[in-house]
């Protein structure tokens, strides 16, 4: 509560001076689709060329990992990752989940960009994507605790549903993960407020509305406003997690009875204006989607309904492996070799529920083994790299 009055007095200073310089917070809509016209996509301001990679470099690049630590020694098995092409990303976390414990990434401001710029340091010629989970309210990890700025929930937000302090409150989040050294923020929330009492999302206060519509305006807001500050989003948790009554990070969730094609509509809203930079699946099951697999698993879902209904060709990562709903219900070959084969194009280790410190090698390793057996065909590989290193590109690669 503290945390969401500071933001909001900060969230009407920054009202008060836009609407004096005459800002509206109006939105208009296209008649027909009812998709934003004030958002455009953005496109790399310099041309560069894919560097080559051999295929174990590749693979690397399909791997975002957390690890433990508020440093990244020279001689720590990270630096040895990042090193060695095992990995194209790190996620930082402020609690270790595993061991029960707030000390993990995140300490001070300083701390953490000291870290990041560590990490960074050991990349070759393709930098890292650094990550973090920033949305606002309860979801932060940089919390206000270590000294960052607060921001209000997207619950608030939505109910609100005004376009300047939306994006006030995207610039500062924005801007907060940027000065602390971070390239990419696993935020915002797309899920419908359909059940309110869903402990993953609505009981965190983590959507913007039951309202589709509102939803994909206020997440366009706030996606354009981490643009200009040069900061990759993701928008999650497809198909959509608003409708659970369980959390997939306990375990099995099943959205079969609860969930509705309108939890596809802010993607499909996005997807026409060419917002999103990535999508992060939902580990949901639902049996009148895909019989047999979550959604993360699920070429049904991700390339039938995302890539070919929806229309999607961009980036896609997984939600964190370890996450109960795939980690006690599948092997970890398994569930690499299906949610690659299912279109996704990385895959996220957060590591934190279980903690592995090998867990890039063994990922590396097994993607090896599963196309060496014929169970991943290299294309699938390729299409990948050239999808992350395209957003690489854009974003990290050529300034």
């Amino acid at each position: 509560m503290k945390g969401e009055l500071f933001s909001i007095s900060v969230l009407l200073c920054f009202l008060a001076g836009i609407l004096a310089a005459g800002c509206t917070g109006d939105f208009q809509y296209n008649g027909q689709t009812k998709t934003p016209d004030d958002l455009v996509a953005y496109e790399s301001k310099n041309e560069c060329m894919i560097p080559d990679a051999t295929l174990d470099e590749k693979i690397g690049q399909m791997i975002i990992v957390g690890f433990r630590g508020f440093t990244a020694d020279n001689d720590s098995q990270i630096a040895d990752d990042i090193r060695n092409g095992r990995i194209g990303g790190v996620i930082l976390f402020d609690r270790d989940v595993a061991l029960n414990s707030s000390e993990r990434n995140i300490k001070s401001p300083e701390q953490v960009l000291s870290l990041n710029s560590q990490l960074q340091g050991y990349a070759g010629e393709i930098p890292l994507f650094i990550s973090v989970d920033q949305e606002g309210g309860k979801i932060c990890r940089l919390k206000e605790s270590y000294g960052f700025l607060a921001v209000p929930s997207a619950e608030y937000l939505g109910r609100i549903d005004n376009e300047t302090i939306t994006r006030d409150a995207g610039s500062i989040l924005a801007n907060t993960v940027k000065d602390a050294g971070f390239n990419m923020n696993f935020a915002p929330v797309v899920d419908l407020m359909v059940n309110q009492n869903s402990p993953a999302i609505g009981k965190l206060n983590r959507s913007f509305s039951k309202d589709p519509y509102v939803v994909a305006r206020n997440a366009g807001w706030i996606i354009d406003e981490h643009r200009k500050a040069g900061i990759i989003t993701a928008i999650k948790h497809f198909p959509g997690h608003g409708s659970a009554t369980a959390d997939s990070h306990a375990g099995f969730t099943d959205v079969t009875g609860t969930w509705s094609e309108e939890e596809l509509i802010p993607y499909q809203i996005l997807t026409d204006e060419g917002i999103p930079d990535m999508i992060m699946t939902a580990h949901i099951y639902n049996q009148n989607l895909d019989p047999d697999y979550p959604a993360t698993l699920s070429e049904k879902t991700i390339t039938g309904i995302l890539r070919n209904r929806l229309g999607y060709e961009g980036f896609v990562i997984t939600d964190a492996m370890d996450m109960g709903a795939i980690a006690n219900n599948y092997g970890i070959k398994e569930a690499l070799n299906l949610s690659i084969n299912a279109g996704c194009d990385i895959i996220l280790f957060a590591n934190n529920i279980v903690y592995d410190e090998r867990i890039a090698e063994n990922a590396t390793g097994l993607i090896k083994e599963l196309i060496q057996e014929g169970e991943i065909p290299e294309e699938r590989i390729n299409e990948s790299y050239d999808r992350i290193i395209r957003l690489k590109m854009k974003y990290i690669m050529c300034e």
